[in-house]
């Protein structure tokens, strides 16, 4: 029985954000929470909040490309840090909000591909055709994925979910809510487990 939500806002130019993505399952299914997918495009929430992501400072990138490469082993998953990064992912997180408006039921499939993408095999999704490529690859339409993300409906929801982020506080990716209560970081999941149990 589902008695919580985890509002998962990600983008997936993230490194953390995919680490997130690899755990978040696990521990909504631990807790009977059911993860609420927020999908908002990181670069605007930047430029709302004059944030900056933190390889755009030479000492925390050296230290923040070792951290990742921990924490993927701690969690026994598959990390490769994309030598295209960073991507611009407009195109990207417009697939996703279009994909989770018209169709859910492929969703987790383009969410999956995509992330792989980016932070197992190491694409360059700011290509067209590579993306076309990944895209295929899952078992989705290339025409109906270039219709869909140049849709005003989709554009504007996309746009919706970035500015809700930034008026709930959200300067980063990944940020996490449990009810009113905001946690930012692949490494904070632990807190929202907490929040769950209390909840």
């Amino acid at each position: 029985m589902v008695t919580r939500q985890i509002e998962f806002f990600f983008d997936f130019g993230s490194p953390t954000a995919y680490l997130a993505y690899t755990q978040l399952p696990r521990l909504a299914a631990d807790s009977r929470a059911e993860i609420v997918w927020r999908p908002m495009l990181l670069g605007g929430v930047f430029k709302a909040t004059g944030n900056a992501s933190p390889v755009a400072v030479p000492a925390k990138r050296r230290w923040m490309l070792g951290d990742l490469q921990r924490y993927a082993q701690r969690y026994g998953v598959p990390f490769v840090m994309n030598p295209y990064f960073p991507t611009n992912t407009l195109t990207l997180m417009r697939g996703a909000a279009g994909y989770q408006i018209r169709r859910p039921d492929v969703f987790a499939d383009y969410v999956e591909v995509v992330f792989r993408a980016m932070w197992v095999t190491s694409c360059n999704l700011d290509d067209s055709a590579e993306l076309a490529k990944t895209i295929a690859g899952a078992g989705l339409d290339v025409s109906e994925f270039v219709t869909m993300i140049g849709a005003t409906e989709i554009k504007d929801a996309l746009a919706a979910t970035t500015a809700e982020a930034v008026a709930r506080g959200v300067f980063g990716a990944p940020t996490f809510f449990v009810g009113d209560q905001m946690f930012f970081g692949q490494d904070r999941l632990d807190f929202v487990r907490a929040a769950l149990v209390k909840g």
